[in-house]
């Protein structure tokens, strides 16, 4: 618990800027995750709630045109933007940004604040009247990346920007301890398991700081619904996952299970 604590108070109290960080080296070696550092990552996953009847294009030209260049100039790479399938009213924006540590993710704010660049790209977003405010609130969770897949992963259809279909995941716990063990289930074996059967993972995280604790989310993808429903058939029959799931050590780890179907809109990296 005083781990936990101590990477709370950091999201909270970092001020210190990440130096020397290649984002250059990023994007080159984003493609094939093997080639990039096994230092487990940070996520920030944003949900955006939008207003009842308010469509959420100011806020989509701001995260393609002023937020997702900026991030990517710090160090975040890729920058992931989605939306349901089937939106619902209030439309929901989800946001998906990797920082490489805690302190990077301290310091976003106030370098956004100095980037000249950024503040003329998003003066219509961040200048927008209270008459016409694009969202009601904004949910942030702070997760951080399993051991077992310590940074994003993304397939050929994710990194050619194919048509492409992504479900993301929460599993709530009833308690700290059985939320570790559920990690843990993923750490030793769920993972693997999933990448054997297709299902293409692109990140696991287990939440820090927001609502609903404790709780992690996963988001695994697909080239369409079709493929992704024969993949999530196979991993059903996985002897592996058969086995693990009737194992009494990870008995009890979800209590409550959340999904999300969602699609990538103009400028997401993922």
């Amino acid at each position: 618990m005083k781990r936990r604590q101590f990477l709370i108070n950091s999201i909270l109290l970092s001020s210190s800027a990440l130096a020397g960080f290649g984002c250059a080296a990023r994007q080159s070696g984003g493609a094939s995750p093997v080639h990039r550092s096994t230092k487990q990552e940070y996520y920030e996953l944003r949900a955006y709630r939008m207003k009842p009847g308010i469509k959420a294009q100011l806020l989509l030209d701001y995260l393609e045109n002023a937020a997702i260049p900026a991030y990517n100039h710090v160090g975040s790479w890729p920058v992931g933007v989605f939306t349901e399938v089937e939106p619902k009213d209030p439309e929901t924006v989800f946001v998906l940004v990797p920082h490489p540590s805690l302190d990077a993710f301290g310091a976003l704010q106030s370098r956004l604040d100095r980037d000249a660049t950024y503040q003329q790209a998003a003066a219509s977003y961040l200048e927008v009247a209270k008459t016409n405010a694009v969202y009601d609130r904004i949910d942030i969770w702070v997760m951080r990346a399993f051991a077992g897949m310590p940074r994003i992963e993304l397939a050929d259809f994710s990194r050619e920007r194919r048509a492409r279909l992504f479900e993301m995941r929460t599993y709530e716990s009833y308690s700290e301890q059985k939320a570790r063990k559920k990690v843990a289930m993923f750490n030793d074996g769920e993972i693997q398991v999933m990448r054997e059967v297709g299902l293409a993972p692109v990140f696991y995280g287990e939440a820090l700081s927001g609502p609903n604790l404790p709780h992690l989310t996963y988001m695994t993808s697909a080239a369409n619904e079709a493929v992704h429903k024969q993949h999530w058939e196979a991993f059903g029959k996985h002897p592996k996952w058969n086995e693990m799931k009737n194992d009494p050590q990870y008995a009890d780890t979800v209590s409550r299970a959340t999904k999300w179907f969602l699609v990538p809109v103009a400028g997401s990296q993922i």
